[in-house]
């Protein structure tokens, strides 16, 4: 999905950060794939890495294994969406972050979602998150259950878990 070309970003559950790799790389990763230049996809990266609330000087030259389980969380995000995709898949995004960090997290994707155009699909248990989405799919045993639009749309800040 997050390959070569690819107009797709993921951000899985369990991360999927590449660990010789430093958070800026790990971001900088599918912005190389798409050919941008070495200071571009840089920039691009130290600017998504604000965006998610990590620190700019003290976090783009960690490891994975020095960050906490929500700062990779927040590097997965980063790298699916420094890239721009069309279309954004997130599993559970907010499951290994804090109430304020999981806040963050969706105003970043609604972000990319209103300026970016992004198509932004969020799988989760949460049920306050979907009070944000166009339109919300319950699933059960495998089979859809239920769909609605959303009227009003909440705003990240307006949401309590």
């Amino acid at each position: 999905v997050d390959g070569p070309g690819s107009d797709r970003g993921m951000v899985f559950q369990d991360y999927t950060s590449f660990d010789h790799l430093t958070v800026l790389d790990n971001i900088a990763f599918g912005l190389e794939c798409r050919g941008v230049g070495l200071k571009e996809r840089r920039d691009q990266a130290r600017e998504w890495i604000g965006r998610v609330g990590l620190n700019v000087d003290k976090d783009a030259e960690k490891y994975p294994h020095e960050l906490s389980g929500g700062m990779r969380q927040r590097v997965a995000i980063a790298r699916a969406i420094a890239k721009r995709p069309d279309v954004l898949l997130c599993d559970e995004p907010t499951g290994a972050l804090d109430y304020a960090t999981g806040k963050l997290v969706l105003e970043v994707l609604e972000h990319v979602n209103r300026e970016l155009g992004t198509t932004t699909a969020v799988i989760t248990h949460n049920a306050a998150i979907a009070a944000m989405a166009d339109r919300v799919i319950r699933l059960g045993s495998g089979q859809i259950l239920e769909t609605h639009r959303n009227e009003t749309k909440a705003s990240p800040a307006e949401l309590e878990w």
